[in-house]
C-alpha cells in the first residue's frame, strides 16, 4: 500500500509539472526582443501602424468620439461563446494604463499576449496576428503610443464562465492554436505580398473573418470564408475573392468611402475598421485589395 500510495504521488507531482510545464507564459526569444529594440522607432510610421492595426477599435471608450489622438481608456465589449471580453485601459496612465511599461514588455504583449507580470493575456486581444508583425513596425508602435493622452479610467474585468475564466490555460491554447507562420502562402507579386502582411499581420482581417474550431482556432482550410458573429447576431460575410465578387478598385474604394459597389454603407464594426484604413495612405489599400483578390 505504501509503494502504491508513493506511486501515485509521484504521478501527481509529475503531471503538477507537466500542467505548469504546457500552460507556462512565455515572452519573446531575445533574438526578437533585440531586433526590436535595435530598430530606429519613428512616430509618423508609428501612427499608420497603429491606424492599420486598429488598436483605436477596441481601446478607444465606446463613447468617445474619433480623434488623431486618442484616449485608449478601454471599455468595448466584447461578447463571445466564452464569454464577454472587456478591452482594458492602454493609455499611458502609469498606474491604470501601460505608461510604466518598456518597450521589451510592450513587445511581448503585442506579440507573445505576456503581461508584465507573466500572465496569459486572452486571445481576444488578436496577438495571434500581431506576432508577424515586423520588429519595427512594433518599435514604430510603441513610439506613436507614447503620444497618446492618459486617462485613469478604471479597466473592467472580463466577464467569462469557467473553466475560461482560468488565465493559465491560454498556455495550452497557444500551443494548439497559434500557427508557427503565416496564415496563407506569401504571394509572388510584392503589391499583393504586401497586402498580406497588412491584413494578416497589422489589420487581422482573419481574426473576424474567417471561422474557428471548437478550441477557437482560426480554421485557415476556410480562411476568409465567413463566420458567425461572436456576438451571435448573424454572420460575418466572406472576404475570399470567389465569393466577395469585387474587383480590386471596389475593395480599395470601399476600405476608403466605407461604400460597397452597390452603394451599401459599411455597418457594425466594419464602421471603425474603414475610419482606419481611410487613414492609411492609398498604395496600402491597394495592397490589401490586390490580396484579397487572389484569396479564393
Amino acid at each position: 500500500m505504501r509503494k502504491a500510495l508513493l506511486t501515485l504521488g509521484a504521478c501527481a507531482v509529475a503531471g503538477v509539472a507537466a500542467g505548469l510545464w504546457l500552460t507556462r507564459a512565455e515572452g519573446l526569444p531575445a533574438a526578437a526582443q533585440a531586433a526590436i529594440a535595435d530598430a530606429p522607432a519613428d512616430t509618423d510610421r508609428g501612427a499608420r501602424v497603429f491606424h492599420a492595426a486598429g488598436c483605436a477599435s477596441c481601446h478607444m471608450a465606446p463613447e468617445a468620439e474619433p480623434s488623431d489622438l486618442p484616449v485608449l481608456a478601454g471599455g468595448h465589449a466584447l461578447q463571445t461563446e466564452f464569454g464577454t471580453f472587456y478591452a482594458p485601459n492602454v493609455s499611458m496612465h502609469p498606474e491604470a494604463g501601460i505608461g510604466g511599461w518598456t518597450l521589451a514588455q510592450f513587445a511581448d504583449a503585442v506579440q507573445a499576449g505576456v503581461s508584465p507580470s507573466g500572465a496569459h493575456y486572452y486571445p481576444a486581444f488578436p496577438y495571434g496576428s500581431y506576432r508577424l508583425a515586423t520588429p519595427g513596425d512594433v518599435a514604430d508602435l510603441w513610439a506613436f503610443w507614447q503620444s497618446l493622452p492618459a486617462s485613469d479610467t478604471p479597466s473592467r474585468p472580463h466577464d467569462l464562465a469557467f473553466p475560461y475564466s482560468i488565465r493559465r490555460t491560454v498556455g495550452v491554447w497557444k500551443r494548439m492554436a497559434l500557427p508557427d507562420g503565416w496564415y496563407t502562402p506569401t504571394p509572388d507579386d510584392p503589391e499583393a505580398a504586401r497586402g498580406q502582411y497588412l491584413a494578416e499581420a497589422l489589420a487581422h482581417c482573419g481574426e473576424c473573418h474567417s471561422p474557428r474550431d471548437a478550441l477557437g482556432a482560426i480554421d485557415t482550410a476556410r480562411w476568409f470564408q465567413g463566420a458567425p458573429n461572436p456576438s451571435g447576431r448573424g454572420n460575418i460575410p466572406p472576404i475570399n475573392a470567389s465569393e466577395l465578387g469585387w474587383s480590386e478598385a471596389e475593395i480599395a474604394n470601399y476600405l476608403t468611402d466605407g461604400f460597397s459597389p452597390q452603394f451599401e454603407p459599411a455597418g457594425g464594426s466594419m464602421t471603425s475598421v474603414v475610419r482606419n484604413t481611410a487613414r492609411l495612405p492609398e498604395e496600402d489599400r491597394r495592397a490589401i485589395a490586390a490580396y484579397l483578390a487572389q484569396v479564393e
